[in-house]
């Protein structure tokens, strides 16, 4: 069984490809995000084992990119300890399954195989709240059929509310999927890219399903006629 393995810990990559290789795997190594998309082009992996946080390109856009090329290889993240939001997304995405790090390596063996023996199956990604269609994979947004066009960080925030349908997320649980727990400016921000998004996928549609909860934070609805 061939196996790609793209992370940038040289020392966890080098133990994982000596571990897997003993178990008997055909092992391919990448220490970023572009070399890994690269080599998952160019050649036929029974599966992949892709970290998300990667220099270039990090592993949320590598699955993205895979999944709309169709290139449906078997995908294993790793994702940070208590990363429960990583793990929604990776999986949104269209990854097949997850590991938290530190893991057991014996349990990545037995979640490889697991995967790799499902196969290269097609995985339909795309998040439907109401006639709002939000395909992460491909990147686009549809309302009632027709196409809107998002800015990357517009889209990310709308993926966000679209995997919670009718839940209320705070802004700080926007903040931290959305610009991965690093941003240190004014979080009245996610107010402009939510005033946005209802200029572009409610008003022109006469909907309003972006909906704002006083003191709690936003919902998607599925009706927002």
């Amino acid at each position: 069984m061939r196996v790609l393995v793209v992370d940038d810990e040289q020392r966890l990559a080098r133990s994982l490809r000596l571990g897997l290789e003993a178990e008997g795997f055909a092992v391919d190594v990448a220490h970023d995000g572009t070399d890994g998309l690269w080599l998952a082009r160019e050649n036929e992996y029974d599966a992949i084992v892709l970290d998300l946080m990667l220099p270039g390109i990090n592993g949320y856009r590598v699955c993205s990119t895979l999944r709309a090329e169709k290139n449906w290889t078997p995908i294993l993240m790793l994702t940070a300890k208590d990363g429960e939001w990583d793990q929604v997304e990776g999986l949104d995405t269209g990854a097949d399954d997850y590991l938290t790090k530190p893991f057991s390596f014996p349990v990545l063996v037995a979640r490889l195989r697991a995967v790799a023996r499902r196969g290269a199956r097609e995985r339909p990604t795309a998040l439907e709240v109401g006639d709002l269609v939000v395909d992460p994979a491909a990147r686009r947004v549809h309302r009632g059929g027709t196409e809107v066009s998002l800015t990357a960080r517009e889209f990310s925030v709308l993926a966000f509310l679209a995997r919670h349908p009718g839940e209320v997320v705070s802004k700080r649980q926007v903040l931290d999927a959305v610009w991965d727990g690093d941003f240190e400016g004014d979080p009245n921000i996610v107010e402009v890219y939510v005033r946005h998004l209802r200029n572009k996928v409610d008003r022109p549609f006469g909907r309003d399903a972006i909906q704002t909860v006083r003191g709690a934070g936003y919902r998607l609805a599925s009706d927002g006629g």
